[in-house]
């Protein structure tokens, strides 16, 4: 059995007196690519911002490599090796590509293994290598997107939370970030949490997935699983059952602009 890298047990966090996430367990093993889905205000982003330690939980417990990390400031949750790439990028537009980077690597003092880490993004995101002298602003969203991801990165994470990487992009880049972060798990065994809305580009690149409605875990299992679930098909891959009773068939939903 695979080692578990990430543990929440019970945990509850809230924004004043509403409260966002309720009981919500889940484990991610180490190596794995795991993902949570669910609605807009679901409590996926929630999830996160509580085990990178930007928001405190009220009840329950966060643990990675075994060790409590609840409540923990952000900072020292990063120098364990646990990094968020949040919802929206939040690059530091008015610094360049290359300096965007090297923020990433803050904490680490191997210098030679940073420089070898910057060539491995710029290998990941060719693009990156064009841009490193532009001002991050000035890059388009999946552009930014890239940097965003590719700064995790130079945190040398054991863990990378990934908050909705296809918010805003095109079908065609977000199939491309999605490729390369299945590139980057597979190659480098970087452990992934994903939160993500498009269902089916997350099962396709997750080995686990969690289902979360009104901020409670409703449903987990393996994606290839999840995939085949009827209440999936229908809620999150927009797909509906055709054919006659007992032939069960599905296709896409037509959708209306």
């Amino acid at each position: 059995m695979a080692e578990v890298i990430l543990k929440l047990s019970n945990v509850e966090s809230a924004y004043g007196p509403i409260k966002a996430i309720r009981g919500v367990s889940l484990q991610v093993e180490h190596g794995q690519i795991a993902t949570v889905l669910g609605s807009n205000g679901a409590g996926k982003t929630t999830i996160l911002k509580t085990i990178s330690g930007i928001i405190d939980p009220r009840k329950g417990t966060v643990e990675f490599k075994g060790r409590n990390i609840t409540a923990q400031d952000p900072a020292f949750i990063v120098q364990q090796g646990l990094v968020h790439v949040p919802e929206g990028r939040e690059v530091f537009p008015l610094l360049s590509v290359r300096d965007n980077l090297l923020m990433g690597a803050y904490t680490r003092t191997d210098r030679d293994a940073v420089a070898r880490d910057m060539e491995a993004v710029f290998g990941y995101f060719p693009i990156l290598k064009e841009r490193e002298k532009q001002d991050a602003g000035l890059l388009s969203g999946g552009q930014q997107q890239m940097l965003a991801i590719s700064r995790a990165l130079m945190a040398a994470p054991e863990l990378i939370l990934l908050d909705e990487p296809s918010l805003g992009l095109s079908p065609k880049l977000t199939k491309e970030i999605f490729e390369i972060v299945v590139r980057i798990n597979r190659e480098r065994g970087t452990t992934m949490l994903l939160v993500e809305q498009n269902a089916n580009m997350a099962l396709n690149a997750a080995d686990y997935g969690y289902v979360l409605e009104n901020g409670r875990i409703v449903m987990e299992d393996t994606c290839e699983r999840l995939r085949e679930k009827a209440d999936i098909k229908e809620f999150y891959l927009g797909m509906k059952e055709v054919g006659a009773r007992g032939e069960r068939r599905w296709k896409k939903k037509k959708t209306w602009r």
